[in-house]
């Protein structure tokens, strides 16, 4: 969620040059105090069964091995 606010941020606050880190903290401030007071949410595209299922083969299915030091 941190990578989708800082795109955010990137884009309509921080889409030039600003030459010192005062400036850039009030930028950042100014438009961080409305994007909190409304309260803004992450609409996702799918929900998590369906990202599992589409991106089934970027992840890995891990086998559980048993514990040789465990009694059977």
């Amino acid at each position: 969620m941190a990578e989708c606010e800082l795109a955010v941020l990137a884009g309509q606050c921080l889409d030039r040059r600003i030459s010192t880190i005062d400036t850039l903290r009030e930028e950042i401030a100014a438009w961080e105090g409305p994007r909190n007071q409304l309260q803004t949410k992450i609409h996702w595209q799918f929900s998590t069964e369906v990202a599992r299922t589409k991106l089934k083969r970027l992840y890995p299915v891990v086998e559980s091995i048993e514990d040789p030091a465990k009694p059977a």
